[in-house]
């Protein structure tokens, strides 16, 4: 269903660093970097057929988050959730919400970690149990 996701950065050279750690955890290689025809930095990550891109707002504004929104991503294990969290908060992240661990709910039993990039973003790492 969806061809990316992209995340605006008010400071691309500290979201790179972020994001090549955190993303790293998960088995990603160093982004693309592209500068577009007006001249923001945008930076594309791809990883088993997914693109999750960060970029410099091509209106020249200031980047801001969603408020509600959040973007998930699958870990392989409940200990790879605690590493991508902990990476996360280890590169300038920000842990939020209940600390990581396992959920069990309506939606079945699930590893969740949840953090804010240096930029505000709302992070989620998964592992659903079997």
């Amino acid at each position: 269903m969806f061809s990316h996701v992209m995340v605006g950065s008010n400071d691309i050279e500290r979201s790179q660093r972020f994001y090549d750690a955190v993303l790293g955890v998960l088995g990603a290689k160093p982004p693309l970097r592209n500068r577009n025809r007006t001249g923001q930095t945008r930076l594309f990550y791809r990883h088993e057929g997914q693109t999750f891109c960060v970029s410099e707002p091509i209106n020249g504004e200031s980047a801001s988050f969603a408020n509600g929104g959040t973007i998930g991503f699958r870990c392989a294990s409940p200990e790879q959730v605690r590493q991508f969290h902990d990476t996360a908060v280890a590169h300038g992240g920000t842990s939020i919400e209940d600390p990581p661990g396992l959920r069990e709910g309506d939606l079945g039993a699930m590893h969740l970690a949840y953090v804010r990039d240096p930029d505000g973003n709302k992070l989620c790492a998964l592992h659903r149990s079997k």
